[in-house]
């Protein structure tokens, strides 16, 4: 199967069963998105949720933020992966986002990433999903995920991933195709185990087990 053929059927089945595909993190502002995905580094969009909402509340806008010391903003981010750095991270992101951008979050990507804890990653999910921009975030789901169903071959770095990507998915598509991913790979697609029996893509997958190619009999059931 050529590359590209591989990539319009897989797309056609995540459409099919994924019709509505989101982030999972809960916000209510763009302010509150970047502070989320700034926290779900190396940790779980279930524990952010669990922290945000208090943290939301004292603190819910970069005016607010931008007043707060790393050790207050500790006290309620504890929980997550490395709350120390992030801490710092959003005071000092809070304040940026106050002298540079006015106190709101800018739409581009290289302005994103002059902030304080935001990389390529982060600064292209804001884009995707708060400006509704066509960029491919790569996180640990999609750069595995994309690997293991044969959308990329061998990629060795996020932004190859990336690449790549951009590459073969129509430009429409691509922040839903960022959520498919994600999904696909916390749901079905999991790192030790894939759910193969429960996966709606498996007779185009290039997973193998044990040096042979896997053909599993596709089931009922959605993605994710």
């Amino acid at each position: 199967m050529k590359l590209q053929e591989r990539y319009n059927q897989i797309i056609e089945r995540f459409e099919q069963s994924m019709p509505v595909a989101e982030t999972e993190l809960h916000f209510g502002s763009t302010f509150q998105l970047l502070v989320a995905v700034v926290l779900s580094a190396q940790c779980t969009d279930k524990r952010v949720n669990m922290v945000t909402p208090a943290l939301f509340e004292a603190y819910p806008d970069a005016a607010s933020m931008a007043q707060a010391t790393p050790d207050d903003i500790f006290g309620y981010i504890r929980s997550v992966s490395y709350p120390n750095s992030k801490s710092q991270h959003l005071a000092d992101m809070a304040r940026m986002l106050m002298n540079d951008f006015g106190g709101e979050v800018p739409a581009s990507v290289d302005d994103l990433q002059r902030l304080p804890g935001v990389g390529r990653k982060t600064a292209n999910v804001i884009a995707a999903v708060a400006f509704e921009q066509p960029a491919m975030p790569v996180d640990t789901h999609v750069f595995r995920v994309s690997n293991r169903i044969g959308l990329t071959h061998n990629s060795k770095t996020p932004l190859e991933t990336e690449r790549t990507l951009v590459k073969h998915i129509p430009e429409a598509l691509l922040p839903k195709a960022h959520h498919w991913l994600i999904l696909h790979g916390r749901y079905v697609c999991q790192a030790r185990k894939p759910k193969c029996e429960q996966c709606c893509i498996s007779d185009l997958c290039d997973f193998k087990v044990k040096g042979e190619k896997q053909k599993v009999k596709k089931q009922e059931g959605d993605c994710a």
